[in-house]
């Protein structure tokens, strides 16, 4: 039986990926043609999103002006969706993912599998929690992630980059790669998930610091020296907590390229760029510059900061004990560079 490919989630991301899918199912035997996807229910000129997307073969409203495969096929109920699926995509955004779930629990295949591109760490625990460990405690399914350096807008323009899967079946992470392998998007399959989802959660706090030091206007030097230093207590944290994540997937695309692409942009830095030079809170400026989304770099300091002084090894971490100051605790936004 061919396998069965669903994207639960339709945002920009999402429609970058249904693009992708769309297009490689096509090329494998062992994938079916029609590719799903779940699309939130939500009207468009009071025109159902997903007749949209079925119709105009475009998600008008997160990914304007780029073509989808007439294969993808659009469905705002969640359970048709995903009933015949064995390989589910998850591009959601975090605060929506449990319910989600929820909803999807008795309605899956016992043979399905997984793949999360979110990034972040789950807001509703306490502690370390990663998001494919949230799929796969409600689901009981196998998840592998990926995660790099990779802005939706970008990937649509076809530009070049990378990404990279952790898995731990080896065919899985094959058939992965089958899935987003194209001449634009180079895949690369490592086998410590656990790796590639910390670097894609921790990247968002070297967002926030990154965005810090241009708003305090300390240049390039600085911020390039911020970015390393925090990659190296990254690491620390990583080796210190999860002593089998290999210390290779921070040189992937997951790691070290994704930090370098905070160096210049990214929804993080912007937050906490505005974040000095404005005074105002993560919340309202997440309402003024982001329609209210909310972002993950704030999520990730105090879940982050909260296990360590839970571990009483807080001061090990001066880095993301400075991150943390500034941005929770009224500390000067200079001490970026002179606490760390």
């Amino acid at each position: 039986m061919a396998e069965r490919v669903c994207i639960v989630g339709s945002g920009n991301w999402g429609s970058v990926a249904a693009k992708i899918i769309g297009i490689n199912v096509t090329k494998h035997e062992e994938l079916s043609d029609e590719v799903y996807m779940w699309v939130h229910d939500e009207l468009v000129g009071g025109q159902s999103l997903a007749d949209i997307i079925n119709t105009k073969h475009e998600n008008v409203r997160y990914l304007p002006g780029v073509a989808l495969p007439k294969n993808v096929v659009a469905n705002s109920n969640l359970i048709e969706c995903i009933q015949d699926a064995t390989v589910l995509v998850f591009v959601l955004p975090p605060q929506f993912l449990k319910e989600i779930l929820r909803r999807m629990v008795g309605h899956i295949r016992p043979d399905a599998i997984a793949i999360s591109l979110i990034k972040g760490l789950d807001s509703s625990f306490s502690g370390i929690r990663f998001f494919s460990e949230v799929i796969e405690e409600l689901l009981d399914i196998d998840v592998s992630v990926m995660s790099g350096a990779n802005v939706a807008s970008e990937v649509a323009a076809e530009s070049f980059c990378e990404t990279t899967i952790g898995t731990r079946v080896y065919e899985h992470g094959k058939l992965f790669e089958k899935l987003f392998s194209t001449s634009y998007l180079s895949i690369n399959v490592v086998n410590d998930i656990i790796g590639v989802e910390l670097c894609g959660a921790l990247k968002h706090i070297l967002g926030i610091a990154a965005g810090i030091v241009d708003g305090l206007d300390l240049g390039g030097n600085t911020k390039a020296a911020i970015v390393r230093i925090g990659l190296m207590e990254i690491i620390k944290f990583a080796k210190t907590f999860y002593p089998e994540v290999k210390k290779e997937t921070f040189y992937e695309s997951c790691g070290i390229a994704e930090m370098i692409s905070l160096y210049y942009a990214g929804r993080n830095r912007k937050l906490g760029e505005a974040f000095v030079k404005t005074g105002k809170p993560f919340n309202v400026l997440e309402d003024e510059l982001l329609n209210g989304q909310k972002l993950q770099g704030p999520v990730t300091i105090q879940r982050v900061y909260n296990h360590l002084v839970q571990k009483e090894k807080i001061q090990l971490f001066p880095f993301i004990n400075t991150v943390y100051q500034i941005t929770y605790k009224a500390a000067p936004p200079d001490s970026i560079v002179k606490d760390i």
